[in-house]
């Protein structure tokens, strides 16, 4: 499953997500659907950008031995929804995928397609989400992210017929950056961060569960307290977390979040390793922080997310 790292520089960007399904067609059974989220310019400042492209370069990192593709400069954003294959169970439960990447890349296979791969497997629609990058607000670098994040929630609910998923059953996935994205998408639901442009975004933004895998920037600098911005409250969706003690991005962010969502009664499966480091994404090495997959498979199965008809 990792033909995508060879051939990358084969095939254009935006054909990526298709190319790499394309690959992987025992496990996917429908073609992907992309989806445009802004039907004219996104919202917000705009900034000069070259043309989106992997910036890895030959000596980028790798992850368990394998390179990563860093996706930069993105303009368009957009959703890539896989569905799972005939012979996997349906669920009707879909995850909105955050990569992460410090809001300055995506770190497209390692926390996107590989995490598609994952949730297809367990009968789970994935909704990977490009969103932009680099960040266009310095001072809320989520902002951007968040439109994205938030616009593609409501795209996934509009389409919830169509893309055969259960719209109270949309949940949101994010790695670092990304984990930010999905948590401030997850506690602001009941803000829209950017103007209603159709009956689209009549429809709400907030996930129904959220999956945070080490994230980021949720804490203030004497890491103390959270961000003023992340206000937990009762309607914030039930949480999985995923953090390594010896993480650069303090552990801190997910320990100070379920310790709030606790206060408040939002249920939160907490699960903290002792090594590990930061971004090592889903692929399996002797590190037991990347069996968190099957810790978060059994917590969706419990939660009832895994049910199918």
């Amino acid at each position: 499953m990792r033909l995508e790292h060879r051939l990358v520089n084969r095939w254009s960007l935006g054909l990526l997500s298709l190319a790499w399904l394309v690959m992987c067609g025992t496990t996917i059974a429908d073609e992907p659907i992309v989806v445009e989220l802004w039907p004219g310019k996104p919202p917000g400042p705009e900034i000069q950008l070259g043309e989106e492209r992997d910036t890895s370069g030959p000596n980028g990192r790798s992850v368990a031995g394998e390179p990563v593709i860093r996706l930069g400069d993105v303009s368009t954003p957009t959703i890539t929804v896989m569905r799972p294959a005939a012979d996997a169970p349906r669920t009707k439960t879909a995850v909105v995928i955050c990569p992460g990447g410090g809001h300055h890349i995506l770190a497209w296979d390692l926390e996107g397609t590989e995490v598609a791969e994952w949730l297809n497997k367990i009968g789970v629609t994935a909704i990977l989400l490009k969103y932009r990058v680099p960040a266009r607000n310095r001072d809320r670098v989520y902002e951007s992210a968040v439109q994205d994040a938030q616009r593609a929630m409501r795209i996934a609910r509009a389409n919830a017929e169509a893309w055969d998923i259960d719209p109270e059953r949309i949940g949101i996935l994010g790695f670092s950056a990304g984990g930010q994205t999905a948590a401030m998408t997850s506690v602001m639901h009941r803000e829209s961060l950017y103007d209603a442009i159709d009956a689209t975004d009549q429809l709400s933004t907030r996930p129904n569960f959220a999956i945070l895998v080490y994230p980021a920037w949720l804490i203030r600098d004497d890491n103390a307290a959270l961000l003023p911005e992340v206000v937990i409250d009762e309607q914030t969706p039930p949480m999985f977390l995923a953090h390594a003690f010896d993480d650069g991005v303090r552990v801190e962010n997910s320990l100070l979040l379920s310790l709030a969502c606790k206060k408040v009664g939002v249920p939160v499966d907490l699960h903290v390793y002792a090594t590990g480091g930061h971004g090592f994404g889903l692929r399996p090495t002797d590190e037991p922080c990347t069996r968190w997959p099957e810790a978060c498979t059994r917590w969706l199965q419990r939660s009832g997310w895994l049910a199918t008809e």
